[in-house]
This record gives structure tokens, C-alpha cells and sequence, in this order.
């Protein structure tokens, strides 16, 4: 089982912020000014303006001046922009007309971004995300990481951003393994304590010594020699649905953020998807999930 080569410090240069304008776009804007400061990033904040309705007459395009929702969406941009939070960090404001994940995609091509910050609201989970029903597709379709604070995530928390305690979850695939760089590399960046998580399937009781034993000599493997020296890595073993068993030791190391591969794939038809996992651990998580995709 190869490890991650340690104290490779990541770059994320730009960190792009989608936005509806709402509580939860504040949420991730926390996050993404902790980011813009640890590596010197500047912050993009992008909106997407709802795609023009089809129409069977060939027009013109509406000239921007003469367009009140696009006018309406860059007045609310701007105020946006303006939020302390801001102050004294590098950032800009993007405004694109289309679906959700055509506008994000765009901003991420067009301005090298290292890193997506998501905001979500409500108690229905991602299906309230501050992006609609579209930010699954992100997640799960962004070459670049996801971070995303969910709705359990208490607003203590987002008034001063900080990793202490680092779970990763792994499935021990190729996907897992590139996450685990991100888990290895914040974690020294936040001198953090580290889990590195894998839930095993329910077992009977007579063989679960051997699967644990077994499973955390495989997780110490995945643990540079060296990574002692810039952070407190552990394995830890859970028997448990996978979402339950990773929200269960994330509640009770009190974690800071969960770092979690995620395949990417056609729309859900299976709740044992890897990226349904994602979905299920993003909804009721207390602390934001960073997913990077395989």
C-alpha cells in the first residue's frame, strides 16, 4: 500500500465562492478567507444568472444595460463583495448567465481555481445548497476539491475557521489515496491531530479483532515515516454503515473537517454510490467535508 509523500505543501492560489447572496454564502465565505490567508489565495465570487427561456424566434441578446437581472444580480454582487470579511484580501467578483454548474465551470477553467468553497442552508441537505439542486453535480464533476459546509455545521464554528482535528475516510482506492495528500498536507499546515478512518462491513463478532487489526496495519501504511514530526496521525477502525461509521468518529474527535475521496459518476441511482456516501456525511456533518474526486 503506497503513502503519501509528506510535507508537500499545496497551492491553492484561487479559491472560488458560488453565491446566492444568502447566510450560507457567508458560511463559506469564513472558509475561503482562512484559505486566502494561509496560502495567499485570492477569492473569487461567482453568481449564476438564470439561463434566458428558449425561445423559437432568433433574437438578439438583451444588451447588459438594458438587462434588470443581470443589473440586479451584479447591485447584489457588489454588496456582497463589500463584506468585511473581505478586507485586505485579494478578490473578485464573477457574474455568468446559464445553469449553475455551466457558470462554475467556467469560472474554475477561466481562472485556474484550486479550490471550490460551498455554503448550504435549511435542513433538507444538499437539495437546499445555496446552488440548488446543482450542487451535487459540482462536487462530484469539479477536478478541483470541494469544500463544503453543510447545514449542521454550527455557526460558532464559522466565526473562527480552524483544523485541530483532521478526519480522513478511506475506502483504500486510488481516488482515497489522492484525497489523502489534501488530509496529510492540511493537517501539517494546522500542526492538526489526524484520523485516518476506514469503516469495515458489519463482521461477526468472532472475526471483528482480526478485521480491525488487520485494517489499522493498512492505515499505518498509508503514514509518511516522517509525519510524526508535523502532526498527530492515528488509525482508526469503525464497523458501521460507512456514512454513520464516519460521522460517528468525526462527532467524537470533535472534528474540524472531513476529507473524503469521491468517484465521479452518471446521476444517483444507488444509495451505495461512493459519492452518495459523500452526499449522506456532507448533510449531517458538524464540522465542512473537503471531497476530491478520483
Amino acid at each position: 500500500m503506497p503513502t503519501a509523500q509528506a510535507s508537500l505543501r499545496l497551492a491553492f492560489k484561487n479559491v472560488l465562492v458560488p453565491t446566492d447572496f444568502t447566510g450560507a454564502s457567508l458560511a463559506a465565505l469564513a472558509y475561503a478567507r482562512r484559505f486566502a490567508a494561509d496560502y495567499g489565495a485570492r477569492i473569487f465570487v461567482a453568481h449564476a444568472v438564470n439561463p434566458t427561456p428558449p425561445i423559437f424566434v432568433p433574437m438578439e441578446p438583451i444588451p447588459i444595460d438594458l438587462d434588470a437581472e443581470w443589473q440586479d444580480a451584479e447591485k447584489k454582487l457588489s454588496r456582497f463583495l463589500s463584506n468585511e470579511a473581505l478586507v485586505g484580501t485579494p478578490h473578485q467578483g464573477i457574474v455568468g448567465r446559464g445553469h449553475t454548474w455551466n457558470v462554475i465551470h467556467d469560472a474554475i477553467l477561466k481562472n485556474s481555481i484550486d479550490l471550490v468553497v460551498l455554503g448550504s442552508h435549511g435542513k433538507h441537505g444538499l437539495k437546499k445548497l445555496v446552488l440548488g439542486s446543482g450542487a451535487e453535480v459540482i462536487f462530484r464533476q469539479a477536478d478541483c476539491p470541494v469544500l463544503t459546509v453543510g447545514p449542521a455545521v454550527p455557526l460558532s464554528n464559522r466565526d473562527v475557521v480552524s483544523f485541530r482535528h483532521i478526519v480522513f475516510a478511506t475506502d483504500f482506492s486510488a481516488g482515497s489515496l489522492r484525497a489523502l495528500f489534501y488530509a496529510l498536507s492540511l493537517a501539517e499546515e494546522h500542526e492538526a491531530n489526524l484520523s485516518l478512518l476506514h469503516v469495515t462491513p458489519m463482521v461477526p463478532l468472532q472475526h471483528q479483532e482480526h478485521v480491525a487489526n488487520t485494517t489499522s496495519q493498512k492505515l499505518r501504511e498509508l503514514i509518511p515515516r516522517e509525519a510524526e514530526d508535523w502532526c498527530k496521525p492515528a488509525p482508526v477502525v469503525n464497523s458501521e454503515f460507512p456514512a454513520e461509521g464516519i460521522l460517528q468518529v468525526a462527532e467524537k474527535h470533535q472534528a474540524d473537517l472531513i476529507v473524503m475521496g469521491v468517484h465521479k459518476s452518471a446521476p444517483r441511482t444507488s444509495a451505495h454510490l461512493p459519492w452518495a456516501i459523500a452526499y449522506e456525511v456532507i448533510c449531517h456533518a458538524h464540522c465542512p467535508v473537503l471531497t476530491v474526486r478520483g
